[in-house]
Parts: structure tokens; sequence; C-alpha cells
């Protein structure tokens, strides 16, 4: 097709793991019997599609194979078996500052970075003041490198990096460089090349970019592609795999989780291991909020069930069960949770997103050091978070955990994704997710 501009089919990446370096040597030499590495598979059989000016992020765990797709993908590493095609310039902000020079100084590196990507002397004159104003490094920028201190190193690495003007942007975990000002810049770029329609390939542990800014998302767990969708399925889906509440596949030969699938695990179905799909019946076999409280009928619910959320609601300043609150008034989340195994010490946490699926907020009684305390089986915990509401006019999504730790590591008893639509009625929209709720005074002065 003429609109992709990023291909990769069916990419394997496996690396030769030696015990000691005279194991490399005699299997290179041919001696001895057999074979003296041991092979770990970074990827294993991955397809990717990006069509242009698409933002696609890929998200997963730590080994997930995450970086290795995106330096296959830029021509730093050789895939083992598999294909690669690459339609336009690519910009890469991977390992910044990896193709600097130590004893150049800022300007010689940017005339090298410049022409290692392809550019030519005169393109690079036109964009310098560009680059310049952007790494806001002054007259460091004649001095060498390696006096450089890191924030310097990295400004003018991005720097450098961003204004290049690819077709194809590829980030990886590199928009949370230098101090809270540059980032900000960084971000704003970013941006900038989103509206410009630029094709975007985005890797990030910070799950709230992810869904700002992606119009899909790939999940990779262990080298294998879990599957991909919109952001708020993959990221509650990646949720369960960081705390182990997701069924891999079997076998490396089990097909991947189509999209069909993929909207079933992410509202509670039976594909995610430990989740099923509950419809509100209001019966007390299941969780259920009750008066004027809207539930999510498919919501997702994962963990051991050591610990039961049995009921859940919303509650005005009038103590009134309710799913509206007027901004400013304060409300109340309410729980009410059974222990089934005894516990030394529960964590009960409720976080609010918004419906793109960026956490706005939350707590729990670990932070709010309210309860850190041992209860038994069949003891049952009634849980009330009071708070003023502060946050902007609109809809909400309400989540509900109990969790804990065991022998420190921590363990999710249940968890509610998604339960409760939770809206703020407000006659006054300040700029953000919350009100500052500013006192202002303004006085006339001769």
């Amino acid at each position: 097709m003429d609109n992709i501009a990023i291909q990769v089919t069916n990419v394997e990446k496996v690396y030769k793991l030696y015990d000691k370096p005279s194991d490399r040597i005699k299997e290179a030499l041919g001696l001895g019997r057999g074979k003296h590495h041991t092979e770990h598979h970074a990827l294993k059989g991955v397809d990717l599609t990006i069509r242009q000016g698409e933002c696609v992020g890929i998200i997963g765990t730590n080994g997930s194979g995450k970086s290795t797709i995106l330096k296959i993908i830029t021509g730093v590493l050789n895939p083992t078996r598999g294909d690669v095609t690459v339609n336009g310039r690519i910009s890469a902000l991977l390992e910044l500052g990896a193709g600097f020079n130590m004893e150049y100084n800022g300007i010689e590196n940017i005339y090298l970075n410049g022409t290692m990507i392809g550019f030519s002397e005169k393109e690079i004159d036109e964009k310098m003041d560009a680059i310049l104003e952007f790494a806001d490094i002054g007259e460091y920028v004649y001095q060498p490198v390696k006096t450089y201190s890191s924030g310097m190193f990295v400004r003018l690495a991005f720097a450098v990096a961003i204004n290049i003007e690819p077709e194809i942007l590829i980030v990886d975990e590199a928009l949370s460089v230098g101090d809270v000002f540059f980032q900000a810049k960084c971000y704003h770029k970013f941006e900038e090349f989103k509206e410009m329609g630029k094709t975007i390939l985005f890797v990030s542990h910070d799950l709230s970019s992810i869904s700002k800014y992606c119009d899909r998302v790939v999940l990779l767990n262990q080298g294998t592609k879990l599957g991909e969708g919109k952001p708020k399925e993959m990221i509650d889906i990646y949720k369960q795999v960081l705390v182990g509440q997701y069924a891999a596949p079997e076998s490396e030969n089990a097909r991947l989780l189509d999209d069909e699938e993929l909207r079933r695990a992410a509202a509670g179905g039976s594909t995610a291991d430990g989740a099923k799909r509950m419809k509100s019946t209001g019966t007390a076999d299941h969780v259920h909020a009750g008066g004027g409280t809207a539930e999510n009928p498919e919501l997702l619910e994962y963990g051991s069930k050591k610990a039961v959320i049995e009921e859940y609601y919303i509650t005005d300043d009038k103590d009134v069960r309710t799913s509206a609150i007027l901004k400013g008034n304060t409300f109340t989340i309410h729980m009410k949770v059974k222990m089934m195994e005894d516990i030394h010490a529960p964590i009960f946490a409720f976080t609010i997103k918004n419906v793109r699926g960026t956490e706005i907020t939350g707590t729990n009684t670990m932070f709010e050091k309210a309860f850190l305390e041992p209860v038994c089986a069949g003891e049952k915990c009634e849980v009330a978070f009071t708070q003023k509401m502060n946050l902007q006019g609109g809809d909400y999504l309400l989540s509900l955990g109990v969790t804990g730790y065991e022998n420190d590591d921590f363990t999710v008893y249940h968890r509610l994704y998604d339960v409760l639509n939770l809206t703020v009625i407000s006659d006054k929209d300040t700029v953000g997710f919350y009100d500052m709720d500013s006192i202002v005074e303004v006085c006339k002065v001769d």
C-alpha cells in the first residue's frame, strides 16, 4: 500500500549468550561438539504496520522487546529473521547523542549528525538557528562536547534530532530529558509534529502520554506481540501484565489475539486470566452501586480474590447516592470489602481517569496513612474517601482496588477498572484538569 510508512513482517531477534569468552572462541573455530551458547529470543515473529500520519505507541514491561524493535526499524540492529520496510526519512530519539564525537564541539557535532542523517551542509546551515535556539546552551556550543554537563548534552542531542524535520519520528523514552522547562519544550515540539501529520512511533512507560498522543497502541510482552488496539484497551491489559494477572500464550505457536478478543479482555472478557465480564444485577452476589450511580455494565475485574469489593457507590455533600457532583462541593467514594483470607495490611485505593484513559488523580490508604492494620478472614471493611471536587466539568471514570504486599511482593486482591461514571457539573471551567480554586484580588492603583 502506498500509505504505509513502516512495515515489519515476522521479525525475530535472537541473541547468542555465552557463559565465558572462551566458549565464543570454541564455537567460532568449530572446536568441541554441540553448541556452546544459549539463545535469548528478544523478538518472536513480530508484525507491525504503521501508516503515514499515524501516531503509534508501543508499551510493555522491561525486556519485552520495545527498544529492540525500534533499533531494528532504524537500522541500528539487523533482525535474525524477517523483513522491515521504511518509506520516509527517519529521525530517531533512541540513545540521545549516540552519534556524537566527544572531542568535537557542539557546532561540529550538529554538522556530523546532520550529514549522517543525509542532509547537505547547506540544509544544515538553514536549520542551525532553530537547533541552537531549541538547545539553548549559549556559548557552550563552541566548547568540546566532553566538557558538557549531562543536561547540556541531552539538550543539544534532542535539539538536533527534533529539528531535522523528518517524515518519520521515532521516540524511545526521550521526552523526559532535561529540566521541567525543557521537557515542556520537548512535548510542545512533539505536539507540533503530530499536528503536521508526521508519522510517529512512540515508546514510553508514561501511560498518560501514550493515552494522550497515540491513535493506536501495540502491546509487547517477552518478545511477543500480544495485540494492538485503542490506547485505553491496551493500557488496561498492560496493567494486568504488570501484576501477573494476564494469561500469556501457552506456546510460541499460539495465535495472537485479534481486535475483538482484545476488546473483550479490556472489558473483562475471559481472555485475561482472573478477569470476567460482570453484569450489574444489584444482588448480593455481585458488586453493585445502587441508587443514582451510573455503573459500567461490562467492567474489567481481576485479582486473586483474597479480598473482594462487594459494594461501591458515590455520595454527594448531602449523603445522597449519585454519579453527578457539583464542582466545588464535597463528595465521598465508598466501598465495602470482604476479606476471604487473613490479610496482613490491605491497601484500599481509587483512581479517577478521563474518558481517554488518562489517570487524573487518585490515592490509597497507604499514601494517606489511614489504615495499616491486619484483617482476618470473614471480616468486612467499609472504606470512605471524602474530598472536595476540583476537577473541571465533564465525564470521568472511577476505578477501585484492594492490594497489598506479601513477602515484599505487590499483590492485587481485587481490582475494578472504570467501574463507575462520575459527572462533574460546573459553571466555571478553568485551564487543565482541575481548578486551583484561586482567590483573586484586583486593585486599581494610581
